[in-house]
């Protein structure tokens, strides 16, 4: 199957199987960046996102919570 042949099959789905299949699509990522933080983490550095949003708060891109 082509690119463009899931193209159209996505384009035919019902809005309940779209968020089904944006679901089962974005779970093995959302895995992968769960096992990341928890590897930082266990390694004593703040990882990337962490990283990026105390640049973002030093920047006066924030507020304390």
């Amino acid at each position: 199957m082509t690119v463009r042949e899931l193209e159209k099959a996505i384009a035919k789905l019902s809005p309940e199987e779209l968020a089904e299949l944006r679901a089962w699509f974005l779970e093995p990522g959302q895995e992968e960046w769960d096992r990341q933080i928890a590897r930082d983490s266990e390694a004593g550095k703040p990882g990337k996102p962490i990283q990026q949003a105390k640049r973002d708060y030093a920047g006066g891109n924030g507020r304390a919570l």
